[in-house]
């Protein structure tokens, strides 16, 4: 799939998904970026979902939890804390 292909795909895929995991513990945001492991940026196009603060999956209920992928594409969750409008 060509580069303009694929944001086009994670695109939609965010779109369809948004108002679904916005629904769930601790999420406050739902974009697209690049995935990251353990710090460090990839070249992988994901789902990025904002939470407030990560809670170990034993800890959550089946219902809040971010699946590892959409439809084909990764999801990647980040911890943001609480945000403000100023």
């Amino acid at each position: 799939m060509a580069q303009n292909q694929m944001v086009e795909h994670v695109l939609q895929v965010k779109k369809r998904y948004e108002k679904k995991l916005m629904t769930r513990a601790n999420v406050v945001g739902v974009g697209v970026g690049f995935k990251s492991i353990k710090g460090q940026e990839t070249d992988t196009l994901s789902v990025v979902v904002n939470v407030t603060q990560k809670v170990p999956l034993v800890e959550l209920a089946s219902k809040d939890v971010v699946p590892a992928e959409l439809e084909d594409v990764p999801t990647d969750v980040q911890e943001v804390g609480t945000i403000r409008a100023l």
